[in-house]
């Protein structure tokens, strides 16, 4: 019997104020400006930069929050 590999949440990225977490959708609400945002998939694909759960910062513009 083969296990399923757990679903990987995607980083978001406030289009407002910057604020990134990590979550399967991205909120109606940002979380930390209480703003109706845009949010941007600042998850990292590739090998360059970490892979899979990592945040991109060259999408993320160098911003961990």
């Amino acid at each position: 019997m083969t296990q399923k590999k757990p679903k990987q949440e995607n980083w978001w990225q406030c289009s407002m104020c910057g604020y990134t977490m990590q979550a399967p959708v991205p909120p109606g609400a940002c979380p930390s400006c209480k703003e109706t945002c845009a949010f941007t998939d600042v998850t990292c694909y590739t090998p360059e930069c970490g892979g899979e759960g990592n945040i991109d910062n060259r999408l993320a513009g160098g911003n961990k929050k």
